[in-house]
């Protein structure tokens, strides 16, 4: 069984300059930031990483860039699927594999209109799967754009049985249902990442394999220390969960605006630019001495912990 895929996988930001094209030196930082924190992979040209906003071309030079400057150093996955036919999709997945990626992540809500059957997505996710190259894994992200298609039992069974998948983005939320999955995929290589700070600890204590959220562009070492120590240190743990819990409010202040202003902070980023959203709102609404707080009081919480001495 393949267990590379469990602990801490950022979901990556995109820097661009203020022109809005997306700066490579900037990526590089990033990048390097990521794995001096201890992360366990990296999720590229994702949701964070605004690739709904990205030309075809732009996603296969970013996945290609992030794979060649990681450089073995921790495996990498990537998405890219944001197109609507399915043989269009075929097509572009099939040019993700050939990035040297570990796994292409299928976005949840490709596989089928809004308002179409869960028999439907499975249908389609066959088809995809027999279509992409065996010599990739495969991975589903339940993205929230442009609307959230979460798994049926059936899905996540089938991609279990199937020996191709080996990571779900889960974003349900919810702790039943994280449980009932991290059952239905026990024995195969398929491992559940929960996107959710809340229910994270309660996750990893039912077997998830981890996290991959958008906080882990602020605080990837402390995801990395609760992945790493919940067992052996099960009172910090709580501790350290409660803190993260209440600061993954944060992804409500304009994020990526507030991530890329966090990144900016510390040197990594020359600009906050994003095509998402204008920053315009996250400055008038003085949300940046939230996040300033926010991330002064995770410091406190790792002082006081012990945490990285």
């Amino acid at each position: 069984m393949n267990e590379k895929y469990r602990g801490v996988w950022p979901v990556m930001l995109t820097p661009f300059d203020d022109r809005r094209e997306i700066d490579w030196e900037s990526l590089k930082k990033l990048i390097d930031w990521y794995i001096a924190s201890g992360v366990n992979g990296l999720f590229a040209n994702c949701q964070s990483s605004e690739m709904f906003f990205l030309s075809e071309a732009e996603s296969l030079q970013l996945t290609r860039f992030v794979v060649n400057y990681v450089d073995g150093r921790v495996p990498v996955v990537a998405s890219g699927h944001t197109a609507c036919g399915l043989s269009q999709q075929i097509d572009q997945l099939g040019k993700i594999a050939e990035t040297g990626v570990d796994s292409v992540i299928l976005i949840s809500n490709r596989f089928a209109m809004r308002e179409e059957s869960d028999d439907v997505a499975l249908t389609n996710i066959q088809a995809i799967t027999a279509n992409v190259p065996a010599k990739v894994g495969l991975g589903i992200y339940e993205c929230p754009y442009p609307y959230k298609r979460l798994l049926s039992d059936a899905i996540v069974s089938w991609c279990a049985k199937s020996g191709r998948f080996t990571f779900i983005k889960d974003t349900c939320c919810q702790i039943d249902t994280i449980r009932r999955r991290v059952q239905l995929v026990k024995g195969s290589g398929l491992h559940i990442a929960n996107a959710n700070g809340q229910t994270l600890l309660a996750s990893l204590r039912a077997g998830a394999a981890g996290y991959s959220g958008v906080m882990t562009n602020f605080h990837p070492e402390l995801y990395v220390w609760l992945c790493d120590n919940w067992e052996k240190e099960p009172e910090k743990a709580e501790v350290l969960s409660a803190y993260l819990s209440t600061a993954s409010l944060a992804e409500h202040l304009d994020y990526p605006i507030c991530a890329k202003d966090y990144q900016k902070s510390i040197g990594n980023f020359k600009s906050v630019a994003s095509r998402v959203r204008d920053a315009g709102n996250y400055y008038a609404a003085h949300f940046t001495s939230n996040m300033r707080e926010m991330v002064q009081l995770g410091e406190f919480v790792k002082r006081q912990l012990g945490i990285g001495k």
